[in-house]
C-alpha cells in the first residue's frame, strides 16, 4: 500500500473542492486549478476531507494513488499559499529585469534574451541577480524556472550561469600551468 497515498487530505477554510466525473477543481483565495484524475483512482471529498482510494488493488494502481493524492494536495497549497521559486544569476555583468510578462536577461550573450512568462507567473528581480517566481501551479511553477535555467547552465569551473538559490555548483579545477613532456 502507498503509505502517502493513504494520508487524507484536510481542505482548509475558504477552499471549494468540485468533483466532476474524473476531474478535480479546487478554487480558493489565489485561483483556481482543474486536473484529470486517473479513471483507476476514485478520489471521495466528505466532511471536509479528501480521501483517494484504488479502485484496482495493484502496484501500479497504488504508484498513481500516492502521486494523485500529492498533486491534489500541492493544488490546495497552490489555491491557498502559493508557491515560489528562487533564481540566482553569478557572473560579472549578468543581470536580469522585469517588465509586464517578459524576462529580460543579460547572460553574457551578444544580445539580451527575451523570455515570455506564462500569464500566471509573476517574476520580480531583486538587486539585478536574484529572480523570484510565483505562481498558484507547482508544476507550471517548476518548469518555467527550468526554462529560464536552460538559457545559461551554471558552468563548473567558475559557476557563471543561472542556478536555483539552493543548487550547489560542483567545481571542477582548471588546466594547470605546467606541461608534461
Amino acid at each position: 500500500m502507498s503509505r502517502i497515498g493513504k494520508q487524507p487530505i484536510p481542505v482548509p477554510a475558504g477552499v471549494k473542492i468540485e468533483l466532476q466525473e474524473q476531474q478535480i477543481t479546487v478554487s480558493g483565495g489565489k485561483g483556481t486549478l482543474a486536473r484529470q484524475i486517473n479513471p483507476e483512482i476514485e478520489v471521495a471529498l466528505q466532511d471536509g476531507v479528501i480521501e483517494v482510494r484504488n479502485r484496482v488493488e495493484t502496484t501500479r494502481v497504488n504508484a498513481f494513488r500516492g502521486l494523485t493524492r500529492s498533486l491534489i494536495n500541492n493544488m490546495i497549497i497552490g489555491v491557498t499559499d502559493g508557491f515560489q521559486k528562487i533564481l540566482t544569476i553569478e557572473g560579472v555583468g549578468y543581470k536580469a529585469s522585469v517588465s509586464g510578462t517578459s524576462l529580460t536577461l543579460n547572460v553574457g550573450y551578444s544580445s539580451p534574451v527575451e523570455f515570455s512568462l506564462p500569464e500566471s507567473v509573476t517574476a520580480t528581480v531583486d538587486g539585478n541577480t536574484k529572480i523570484v517566481l510565483k505562481c498558484i501551479d507547482k508544476e507550471l511553477l517548476g518548469l518555467v524556472a527550468s526554462k529560464i535555467r536552460q538559457v545559461r547552465k551554471p558552468e563548473p569551473y567558475k559557476g557563471k550561469g543561472i542556478r536555483y538559490e539552493n543548487e550547489h555548483i560542483v567545481r571542477k579545477v582548471g588546466k594547470s600551468g605546467t606541461s608534461k613532456k
